[in-house]
C-alpha cells in the first residue's frame, strides 16, 4: 500500500512539474515573441495605425474608473493627441446595465477634449481575445496601437500578431498599483490559456454587425453616453 502511494505521489509531483515547465515554456514564447512590437509613445506616433484600442478594466461603484483604468484611458488620450491614430477603441465589458466599463471610458476621453465621433465603445469586450477579434472583425481595424499595462501588454499583441492584426503595444504604467504580484500569477495562466484559443481561433460570444472604425464613433453610443 505503501509503495502503491509512493508511485502515484510520484507520478503526480511529475505531472505538476511537467505543468509548470509547459506553462514556464508558453510564457516565455508568448513574451519573446512580440517584445518587439512594445514602443514608445513618439514610436507608436509612427505607426500609422488605425486606431488606438484601449482595454477595459474595472470601474468603481462610484461610475470613476479605477486607477489601472484611468491611466489606461490618460494614454490612449495621450496618443490621439500625438496623431497616433484618428479613431479610439474603447472595448470592456458591459454585459450587464448597471455596469458599463465602456460609457465610463467615453465620458473620460470626451471630457479631456476627445471628440466624440472619434471614439468607438465596444460593449462586448469581455476579454482580451474578444477585444482583439472585435477590433478587426466588427470595427475593419488592421493596423492598430494596443493600450494596457505591460504585463498585460504582452498577450494582447500575442493574440493580435495571431489574428493576422498589425499591431504595437504601448504600456500605460504611469504608476505602481496595488495586487501586482497576484495579477502577474493569474497572467502566467491567461497567457497560456490565450495560447491555446489562438491555435483553435474560435468566435466571440458576440458579433454582429461591422461598424468600420474609419467612420462615425457615435454610431456606437448608448443611453450611457
Amino acid at each position: 500500500m505503501k509503495k502503491s502511494l509512493k508511485i502515484i505521489a510520484a507520478s503526480l509531483a511529475g505531472v505538476a512539474a511537467a505543468g509548470i515547465f509547459a506553462a514556464a515554456g508558453i510564457n516565455a514564447h508568448v513574451k519573446n515573441s512580440v517584445a518587439d512590437m512594445i514602443v514608445s509613445p513618439s514610436e507608436a506616433g509612427d505607426f500609422g495605425a488605425d486606431c488606438i484600442v484601449v482595454l477595459g478594466c474595472k470601474v468603481k461603484d462610484t461610475g470613476a474608473p479605477s486607477d489601472m483604468l484611468r491611466d489606461r484611458l490618460l494614454r490612449g488620450i495621450e496618443l490621439y493627441n500625438l496623431g497616433a491614430a484618428p479613431k479610439i477603441i474603447m472595448s470592456g465589458d458591459h454585459g450587464r446595465k448597471d455596469y458599463n466599463e465602456v460609457g465610463t471610458m467615453k465620458k473620460f476621453a470626451v471630457e479631456a477634449g476627445v471628440p466624440s465621433n472619434d471614439i468607438f465603445m465596444d460593449h462586448a469586450g469581455f476579454s482580451t481575445y474578444e477585444t482583439v477579434y472585435r477590433a478587426k472583425e466588427i470595427f475593419g481595424a488592421g493596423r492598430i496601437v494596443i493600450v494596457t499595462q505591460k504585463y498585460h501588454l504582452y498577450r494582447a499583441l500575442y493574440i493580435a500578431k495571431r489574428l493576422g492584426i498589425e499591431a504595437v503595444g504601448v504600456d500605460s504604467d504611469l504608476e505602481s498599483y496595488r495586487g501586482q504580484i497576484k495579477r502577474d500569477i493569474r497572467e502566467v495562466l491567461a497567457r497560456c490559456k490565450d495560447f491555446a484559443t489562438t491555435l483553435i481561433k474560435p468566435e466571440p460570444k458576440y458579433l454582429g454587425e461591422k461598424i468600420p472604425v474609419f467612420g462615425d464613433g457615435d454610431l456606437t453610443n448608448d443611453e450611457y453616453y
